[in-house]
């Protein structure tokens, strides 16, 4: 068997059509902009390259894009002050705090400063506390991803049996409620978990997200099993040439691949759903704010 690649480059551009249809229709039915706020404290590569990446796709959906970039000694007073006035503003309704934060600035008291509604991250204990509890809710961003692709593969995911390895609150915990929601039998799984790979082996969905390169091989995969790999590793790739890297997932793609029934690459597979999925809840919030009917098939 040769797994079929879920692309999620492609699919991450179907979503960002649909996003940019939906900003559209706001536009001319109801004369609303939607409009997400990024807040970059300090000038971490990585996340500078992040946020270009995000003010350059939130203006071409046809949002407004507010960047707010903040010197690394910001005081935790004034971050916590740009929070509040965004979270006033009308013309913003989606607020993201960049992370990693600087050392000094307290990540959980940021996160929740942003109002609820606003949080498109999905990361503000309110929005957890729902998500978990079965309520309407801002759904973190890889999660969302991941799930859009497994019903967009699957139609209905009722009855399956999911384990998800990682219990992060950004991918693992949230992952596992999502596919609750979805009727799967689920197991959250972690590098701790006893006969891991026998865990792995009887599911039908396999999403993994521990933060090991290639920790999963492919005889933990059971036979046409959907795998999600959320992993972004970098590791050193000597027949490259010198000093030079490469990226992989959690999962040994190419034994993986050879039994599974599908499964997403990395990079280009759930990578690029979670910008789209940013997107996607900015407009949410922008309808929910404004008492309109939710975007279809942008959501939970």
């Amino acid at each position: 068997m040769t797994a079929q690649v879920i692309d999620g480059k492609a699919f991450a551009a179907k979503v960002r059509d649909k996003v940019a249809g939906h900003v559209a229709r706001l536009k001319e039915e109801n004369g609303i902009t939607p409009g997400l706020a990024v807040v970059l404290v300090g000038e971490d590569p990585a996340s500078q390259v992040y946020v270009r990446s995000k003010g350059k796709q939130t203006v071409e959906v046809g949002m407004n894009s507010f960047e707010h970039k903040l010197a690394a000694d910001t005081a935790e007073a004034d971050l916590l002050n740009l929070i509040q006035q965004l979270n006033n503003d009308p013309q913003v309704h989606g607020i993201l705090v960049q992370l990693p934060l600087p050392d000094h600035l307290n990540e959980d008291l940021v996160i929740n400063s942003i109002a609820p509604e606003k949080d498109v991250d999905g990361f503000h204990i309110s929005n957890v506390g729902l998500l978990g509890t079965g309520q309407k809710s801002m759904v973190p961003c890889t999660p969302l991803g991941c799930l859009m692709m497994l019903r967009d593969h699957h139609g209905s995911l009722s009855g399956m049996d999911a384990v998800v390895i990682g219990r992060s609150n950004i991918v693992g915990k949230p992952m596992a409620q999502l596919l609750l929601g979805d009727s799967c039998t689920v197991t959250i799984a972690h590098s701790r978990t006893k006969d891991l790979a026998d865990v792995v082996r009887r599911a039908d969905i396999v999403v993994a997200a521990v933060g090991r390169p290639e920790m999963v091989p492919g005889d933990w995969i059971k036979d046409g099993a959907t795998v999600i790999d959320v992993g972004i590793n970098r590791i050193d790739a000597p027949e490259k040439g010198e000093g030079k890297t490469r990226l992989v997932g959690d999962v040994h793609y190419e034994s993986a691949a050879a039994v599974a029934g599908a499964i997403t690459p990395v990079p280009g597979g759930v990578g690029p759903m979670t910008i789209a999925c940013l997107l996607a809840n900015t407009v949410t919030a922008c309808c929910r704010a404004n008492g309109l009917a939710e975007p279809e098939g942008l959501t939970a």
